[in-house]
């Protein structure tokens, strides 16, 4: 009956759950919402006059903890638009099975030609899937795509930036302030008591240079006593010697 009862119980919440909305997502076929800090893959981006950004410098490539970045340098040549010589990346190739996602290779961009998407990569089943060609790259530029470039993140950490003081504390700093006046204040007060140490100090060692002069004087009749000691002991050891002259 036990084991009957147990079944009826198991049965009941698989009927119950039957009928609950599912919490679970099918991923890739349904795709939830990134958040905008969301960061997954890579992508090349064209510049305003539509031609490819990247200038091939290999600063990515040099930077890069993980060394998954291969670019081919190519020669410069003048281009189509503007008719001014720039440099070019003939190959670009990002291995993603090391990458760390530390985004290096973004923050030094100078011409922000690579960018991280916001989108998760398809999972593979061979380590090639994991390979992104120039192709591929330029190819995640459709995708969404992340906020933080290589001019924006330079100009955030520059020490010239003025930093936003929040307003809470702004009005805190005041009160900060006031402990270290009163400090200053008792500061003097301090000082002068130091100062008055020194002069308490002589008489201290006058006191301490007077006690071994009377030490002296009170030890000096005991010194004396042991001499009257002798010459009464002489005295009684002549008495014997008078008295056996007698007779």
């Amino acid at each position: 009956m036990r084991y009957v009862t147990a079944s009826m119980r198991a049965m009941a919440l698989s009927l119950r759950n039957m009928f609950r909305k599912p919490t679970t997502v099918e991923y890739p076929e349904e795709k939830r919402e990134r958040a905008p800090r969301m960061r997954a893959s890579f992508a090349l981006v064209h510049n305003a006059d539509g031609e490819e950004a990247c200038i091939g410098c290999l600063m990515c490539e040099r930077i890069c903890p993980s060394s998954i970045i291969t670019i081919v340098q190519g020669e410069k040549r003048e281009s189509a638009v503007t008719g001014k010589k720039r440099g070019w990346a003939d190959d670009f190739t990002l291995d993603l099975q090391a990458c760390i996602i530390c985004e290096l290779c973004v923050q030094v961009c100078p011409e922000d030609a690579i960018i991280m998407t916001r989108e998760q990569e398809r999972p593979g089943y061979r380590r090639e899937d994991l390979v992104l060609t120039m192709d591929k790259l330029y190819a995640n530029e459709k995708k969404a795509l992340a906020w933080g470039r290589g001019s924006i993140l330079m100009d955030m950490q520059d020490p010239k930036r003025p930093v936003e003081v929040p307003a809470e504390t702004a009005e805190a700093k005041p009160a900060a302030e006031k402990p270290a006046a009163e400090t200053a204040a008792a500061k003097p007060a301090a000082e002068k008591a130091e100062a008055e140490k020194p002069a308490a100090k002589p008489a201290a060692e006058k006191a301490e240079a007077e006690k071994p002069a009377s030490k002296t004087s009170l030890e000096k009749p005991a010194a004396e006593e042991p001499a009257e000691k002798t010459s009464l002991e002489k005295a009684a050891a002549a008495k014997p010697a008078a008295e056996e002259e007698k007779p």
